[in-house]
């Protein structure tokens, strides 16, 4: 395979240590990129080397985005078919296979699980891949048969509606690759059960990386009245009422998420205990102060305010308004918890902005706990994309 594969250089500028030590992108102003590579076809592969022309390894070569080669693997004769992705997935398995008891989990994460650009999160007998970089694009087929082998569910879907698609150049599609779904598929995590609708709901239909986070959100939980703002389908609100919340009242701006969290309760035996306020999440907050309104304990999930590096600045403003419109909603001595997904906004400039909200609230705050994404989102320490998620819990005083 390698003899007829192109080569491609990285410039004499570039530092070709990062790569050697475990950097899996090259972006395209590190590369030569003369006309053959740039008719290199995306999602194909390549030999990279360093400028002395030392081998660094097999890449997957995309001259549409700005990441124009990811690392497959540091083996420059290794070769990419059905059973290198296997083994991949074989050793993805069992790390979760030892992590959990039940097979609902993010089976890859990316770059982390050595699979560049793919996410596939599983539900029991079902997988949903989100095949983001090209080269998993193109090769979908034989990640779907690989996946069926290696864990031997029956329904896979694959899931192409992520932002990090359009970076990449390819279009939005959703399609089931194989087997069937007769409706949202019931998952239990930390005691609750949630509806995961797997091709109709958000990302993959369930925020697996949450699940530590919901776990802490328990300890808190017990006896409280509960208020999740931008709960989807139900996260932080199910999780609280599994560990004996009184009561836990759903924001979300999405009537059909709010149906899954109400079919979530449901399924708990927890309906009676749950309320849902559809809209806008600023506004719900804005009319639950003007209300009166206040509760044991708050959570914050928002969507990533600052998605890249040129939203920062109005993202950190947008999550200190958050933080400032949920700290009056708080009771005294209770707790509130505020959460990033945006991998731009780093844990010292989301604290920050969270402490400046919470103060602008008029409280003030102890930081008890700093959470992150659980152990099926393992992190390169490389990347530092792949650790986003950040949970911060505070007890705000009296």
């Amino acid at each position: 395979m390698t003899a007829d594969l192109p080569t491609i250089r990285l410039r004499p500028k570039s530092k070709p240590q990062a790569i050697r030590h475990g950097f899996p992108w090259v972006f395209a102003d590190e590369l030569v990129t003369d006309r053959r590579t740039r008719s290199i076809a995306p999602g194909s592969f390549a030999l990279l080397e360093d400028a002395e022309r030392r081998p660094l390894g097999l890449v997957t070569v995309n001259p549409e985005s700005k990441i124009i080669a990811r690392i497959m693997d540091p083996d420059p004769q290794a070769q990419v078919d059905r059973d290198w992705i296997a083994a991949r997935l074989r050793r993805a398995l069992a790390l979760r296979e030892r992590l959990f008891g039940a097979p609902f989990y993010r089976l890859v994460h990316a770059e982390a699980d050595g699979l560049p650009g793919t996410i596939i999160d599983r539900f029991g007998d079902a997988a949903v891949i989100q095949p983001n970089a090209a080269w998993a694009e193109r090769m979908a087929g034989d990640i779907a048969d690989a996946l069926r082998a290696v864990t031997g569910v029956s329904t896979v879907i694959l899931n192409g509606q992520s932002r990090a698609r359009g970076l990449e150049g390819l279009p939005e599609r959703m399609e089931l690759l194989a087997g069937g779904l007769s409706g949202p598929v019931e998952v239990p995590m930390n005691g609750a059960v949630y509806l995961a609708d797997l091709m109709g709901g958000q990302k993959t239909g369930l925020f697996y990386d949450q699940r530590p986070n919901h776990a802490f959100a328990q300890h808190l939980a017990k006896g409280a009245r509960v208020l999740d703002v931008f709960s989807h389908v139900g996260g932080f609100g199910l999780a609280a009422l599994a560990a004996g919340a009184v009561h836990a009242t759903c924001v979300d701006g999405s009537a059909a998420a709010l149906e899954l969290a109400q079919g979530g309760a449901r399924a708990m035996g927890a309906e009676s205990r749950l309320a849902i306020r559809q809209g806008d999440a600023f506004a719900q907050m804005e009319a639950l102060a003007a209300e009166g309104a206040r509760f044991d304990l708050v959570i914050c999930d928002p969507p990533a305010f600052a998605p890249s590096k040129p939203a920062l600045e109005a993202g950190l403003r947008a999550y200190e308004r958050v933080a400032k419109l949920a700290a009056p909603l708080v009771a005294a001595g209770g707790y509130l918890a505020l959460c990033s997904c945006s991998h731009a906004a780093d844990l010292a400039a989301f604290r920050n902005a969270s402490a400046r909200g919470i103060g602008r609230g008029g409280r003030r705050m102890q930081l008890l706990h700093t959470g992150q994404a659980g152990p099926d989102h393992p992190t390169l320490p490389q990347l530092a994309e792949t650790g986003y998620l950040k949970a911060l819990f505070f007890r705000l005083d009296g």
